[in-house]
């Protein structure tokens, strides 16, 4: 494992205790310059995560609390007349930091949600014709209830797309939870914890991904698996492609964190759930996940 990848995952382990596969898939995403949908029960740790990997970076982290009068603006940020210039000056929303939690994101409606699609795939924001570049890195870790939950309003497909991965935390196991329970408070431990990385670091981590190689025949398997997602009976809608550059990306990101320079059959087994899961759309109650096993199981890999 790449020594940034070593330090992230000891110090965020620290704090979010027992869930070391989700801190592991966290670390994957900021490195793979992608973004991070959790979906989960409230109380699982999903803010801790966020604001403790950016604790561990240095990097400026923000917080929006999604609820149903929340307002584009509230994210992206608006015009603000001054009256004693009698000009419009722009009022940067918090989306301008370099990681962001939005919190509950499906409880808010589909107009708000919009707001973070040209955010998290261009990285920039436009407001009156005028467009403001985000920091660079810039890392949107959203959260979600399950869709049972009261309030709730489904994420669009086209925002779904955005997020290279979902994971979910899930309650620790009854060692860890005893632990957690007699420990103080997580967020004041986290607040507590010293960076032990830097910006740089991340940007260099970022540029190795580009050097990691693919060859032909795993970028083959990909598409041919996301090609069996499409004419699944059970899905109405099957990975699209940009869905199959992020499987691509994923599994180099993985590479670069387990000391590689060259992807493997095993990433692509690793990351097809999260990365691929929330970008189908069944039909019925069919489930996402069985159907990518399925398929999985009954594709041949490459050697």
């Amino acid at each position: 494992m790449s020594e940034l990848a070593k330090k992230l995952r000891a110090t965020v382990g620290q704090v979010l205790q027992g869930k070391q596969d989700a801190v592991d898939q966290a670390i994957l995403a900021l490195i793979a310059g992608g973004h991070l949908l959790i979906e989960d029960q409230p109380g699982v740790g999903k803010t801790l995560l966020a604001r403790t990997l950016a604790r561990a970076l240095d990097l400026p982290f923000q917080r929006v609390q999604c609820t149903a009068d929340l307002l584009p603006a509230d994210i992206v940020g608006a015009q603000i007349y001054h009256p004693r210039t009698g000009e419009l000056a722009f009022r940067p929303g918090p989306v301008f930091t370099s990681v962001l939690l939005a919190d509950e994101l499906n409880r808010t409606p589909p107009r708000t949600q919009s707001a973070l699609l040209e955010c998290m795939a261009e990285r920039h924001v436009t407001v009156d014709r005028q467009t403001h570049a985000l920091p660079d890195p810039f890392f949107v870790i959203a959260t979600q209830n399950p869709l049972t939950a009261t309030g709730t309003y489904p994420l669009p497909d086209n925002q779904l797309d955005r997020f290279l991965l979902r994971i979910q935390i899930g309650y620790p196991d009854a060692a860890h939870e005893i632990d957690i329970v007699a420990l103080e408070d997580g967020h004041r431990r986290a607040a507590d914890i010293a960076p032990v990385a830097s910006r740089d670091e991340l940007l260099r981590a970022r540029a190795a991904v580009e050097q990691v190689r693919c060859d032909r025949e795993l970028a083959a398997f990909m598409v041919e698996l996301a090609n069996k997602t499409r004419t699944s009976g059970d899905a109405v809608l099957g990975v699209s492609t940009r869905g199959t550059q992020a499987l691509h990306r994923a599994c180099r990101a993985r590479a670069v964190l387990q000391g590689r320079d060259f992807v493997v059959p095993d990433d692509v087994r690793a990351l097809l759930v999260p990365t691929w899961s929330h970008r189908l759309t069944m039909r019925g109650g069919a489930d996402a996940d069985a159907l990518l096993h399925e398929i999985l199981a009954e594709t041949t890999l490459p050697d």
